[in-house]
């Protein structure tokens, strides 16, 4: 599906595939390799920001999917996070979405909520937010509303 499909309707939380339709290279291709991965991964949804028009520039609306966060002993070093315009030109899939009573623990940065953690329930949500202080975070838990309004729509996970 395309990108504004993806901004449009995958809540916070869901994982996302994406990718350009292209084989991937052998192994001892190494850059060809990197090209490929670029362009063709897997991360969860953590944002959605609408577009900007200002006096000096303007923006589409965009995405941003978290792929994952290196480090070592407990202490993360780098997180990776890629940035998606609706304007894209890859295809992207949802794989999997939050079930119905999961707790998103969300912070309000700027236009829009940014995920910072996707709990199995509120108990896991509030141990998870008293050992990561955040100053701004709260808690919204996945509904069966949001969930049923896929099955009404006609849209699956996959």
């Amino acid at each position: 599906m395309p990108a504004h499909i993806i901004y449009e309707s995958a809540p916070l939380g869901s994982v996302i595939r994406y990718s350009d339709g292209a084989a991937k290279p052998p192994s001892r291709f190494t850059k060809k390799l990197a090209t490929w991965e670029s362009r063709n991964g897997v991360g969860r949804l953590v944002k959605k920001e609408p577009p900007r028009e200002r006096t000096t520039y303007s923006s589409h609306a965009h995405f941003i999917l978290h792929e994952g966060d290196f480090g070592k002993g407990g202490v993360i070093v780098v997180s990776v996070r890629r940035t998606w315009s609706v304007e894209s030109d890859l295809r992207f899939e949802i794989v999997e979405r939050p079930a119905i009573g999961m707790v998103r623990v969300l912070q309000e940065l700027g236009d829009s909520p940014e995920l910072l953690h996707l709990a199995e329930n509120r108990d896991a949500a509030k141990r998870w937010l008293a050992s990561n202080a955040y100053s701004r975070a709260y808690l919204e838990e996945v509904s069966a509303d949001e969930v049923g309004a896929d099955v009404i729509e006609g849209r699956t996970a996959a």
